[in-house]
């Protein structure tokens, strides 16, 4: 998945999933506590692979987990292509308004939009040329 796209809450909770990223995340997916400040929404592929994962972890490691899937909700998108994101998933994410959805690899990833802009304002040349080095380009 890629790509940037720019969309508004409305005050029911609800956002809607961009076309192409619909297409990708196919008719249902989880979204999820993402890495830092944001809420991960996952096909149903990736999110089949966690749970096989999660469980093949002993159980001192599964507890650390638990967040992960007890915040978890399946989604399914209503007839104008947008889903529901509960309260605590949007505090979590710091999601009041407006949102970023962001295409990164196997996953969608939603931001705030001034956290994602600020995040992005600070990546430099320098920084994208890490980046590239660590994947071994």
């Amino acid at each position: 998945m890629t790509g940037t796209y720019e969309h508004t809450i409305d005050a029911k909770g609800r956002l809607f999933i961009p076309a192409k990223l619909r297409e990708e995340l196919g008719v249902s997916f989880y979204l999820a506590m993402g890495i830092d400040t944001c809420l991960a929404i996952y096909p149903q592929s990736t999110w089949d692979r966690f749970t096989e994962r999660f469980a093949a972890l002993p159980m001192t490691q599964s507890r650390a987990m638990r967040p992960l899937f007890a915040n978890a909700v399946k989604c399914e998108l209503d007839s104008q292509g947008r889903i529901v994101i509960p309260q605590k998933l949007r505090q979590y994410a710091k999601l009041e308004k407006d949102a970023v959805i962001l295409g990164v690899n196997d996953r969608a990833e939603i931001w705030s939009a001034p956290i994602w802009y600020q995040d992005e304002s600070e990546m430099t040349p320098e920084k994208m040329a890490a980046c590239m080095s660590e994947l071994g380009f």
